[in-house]
């Protein structure tokens, strides 16, 4: 579950970056929160799966959920279901602006929020899958 995790934060990452720095999208004031979010998840996932610790998790669920509710709170907003406003996307580029869009509706908040609720799926199945094993009885 941890590899699926690390994996899917990895292409996440890369995915932001090519918007960014090979398409040359500038990304608005939420992407640049989920990018904060999302781009330790590669290291710090790495690292414990490299080491093999079962505290990943621990360290992994806080930036996920929290980058799960930038994603979430971006979406309501590229979606005008509720209006921009707060002045959260008041500087640079607009939140909702239509950048990409993939087969004409997929567009980058959802990529993330996606991406996101992959992690925190797997990170909790983990804490499952990990609790599970803890109860077995040793050989």
């Amino acid at each position: 579950m941890l590899y699926a995790a690390w994996a899917q934060s990895l292409v996440a990452t890369v995915g932001s970056l090519y918007f960014s720095e090979v398409m040359r999208l500038p990304p608005c004031a939420l992407c640049w929160y989920q990018r904060i979010f999302m781009y330790p998840l590669v290291l710090i996932l790495a690292v414990g799966i490299g080491g093999s610790d079962p505290r990943v998790r621990w360290y992994a669920l806080p930036l996920a959920l929290i980058g799960f509710a930038v994603a979430a709170y971006h979406n309501l907003l590229y979606y005008d279901v509720i209006p921009e406003g707060f002045g959260t996307c008041s500087l640079g580029v607009s939140c909702t602006v239509r950048q990409v869009e993939l087969f004409g509706f997929v567009g980058i908040p959802q990529m993330s929020l996606t991406a996101f609720t992959v992690i925190l799926a797997l990170l909790l199945l983990s804490f499952r899958k990990g609790v599970t094993r803890a109860n077995q009885p040793q050989a």
